[in-house]
């Protein structure tokens, strides 16, 4: 059997009509919830960056992003690394965004993306000078704030895709 069953004039669930062309259409993506959902995962992945480095210089007392004197919370650079993050989880919508209209299986697409990104930002601190503890520490906190904005926007996808209208799912 090829192409969707019918039931009456409506199509089968999960299957939406293109009506222009007579086939089927992809299902529509509710980009305004998307978006919403891409600020939350912008303000959860900087307290994420935060969290992480507080744990790895005040409990680990390892120097990440900032000089030992520094103290627990770092400096300004803990800051800096919060709004990238932040800045990083509206990138990663964005890209969710162009998948989810674009490509089949775009779940599986943006965390192949994400996941080979953060591993990238992982190995980097591996490729300078610093010292071993400090580039365990570093890598840490890039796996957490790639991990957190990995699952999040993941998990989202699927609740923006396919939403005939707000609030449908």
């Amino acid at each position: 059997m090829t192409g969707p069953s019918y039931y009456g004039d409506r199509p089968a669930p999960g299957y939406h009509r293109d009506d222009r062309r007579g086939g089927p259409s992809r299902p529509p993506v509710d980009a305004g919830r998307l978006w919403a959902t891409g600020v939350a995962t912008a303000v959860v992945a900087a307290l994420a960056a935060v969290v992480a480095t507080l744990l790895v210089r005040g409990v680990f007392d390892v120097a990440v992003f900032a000089p030992r004197h520094a103290g627990a919370w770092g400096d300004v650079t803990t800051g800096y690394l919060a709004a990238v993050a932040a800045g990083a989880a509206l990138v990663a919508t964005g890209l969710v965004h162009l998948l989810l209209v674009t490509t089949a299986q775009p779940a599986r697409f943006f965390v192949s993306i994400t996941l080979l990104v953060t591993a990238a930002m992982m190995l980097l601190p591996f490729t300078t000078g610093i010292g071993t503890a400090t580039k365990f520490g570093t890598a840490a906190v890039y796996c957490v704030i790639g991990a957190t904005i990995t699952g999040l926007l993941s998990a989202a996808a699927s609740g923006v895709a396919g939403a005939d209208r707000p609030g449908s799912r």
